[in-house]
């Protein structure tokens, strides 16, 4: 398995994770969405759906300190779709890439 699908993987799963509360969005923050993994995402996959995944997950906790309270949990689930989208989009490259590699063998 490539690394781009594991991290669409692992971004799944996190979203899954906020969505049900067992991840606060700070703490998604402190543990993946920091600018260590922005910057190695960036400069590792090249890939604009990976580094936008990235960059709408480090503004997650911003909704809530600058949005009231309703309208930052809307928007909240609206960010994860999104990241989810990219996330999908993401598998979906690799498995049209498998597919056009396997009917050229």
């Amino acid at each position: 398995m490539e690394q781009r699908e594991l991290f669409a993987l692992l971004n799944l799963g996190l979203v899954q994770s906020l969505a049900s509360g067992i991840l606060s969005p700070t703490e998604a923050v402190e543990r993946f969405y920091h600018v260590d993994n922005c910057l190695y995402v960036q400069k590792h996959f090249r890939q604009k759906e990976a580094s936008a995944i990235m960059s709408h997950g480090v503004q997650l906790p911003d909704l809530f300190e600058c949005l009231p309270a309703e309208e930052a949990q809307r928007e909240f689930y609206h960010e994860l779709e999104t990241i989810r989208s990219l996330c999908l989009k993401l598998l979906e490259k690799r498995r049209s890439a498998n597919t056009a590699a396997r009917a050229v063998a």
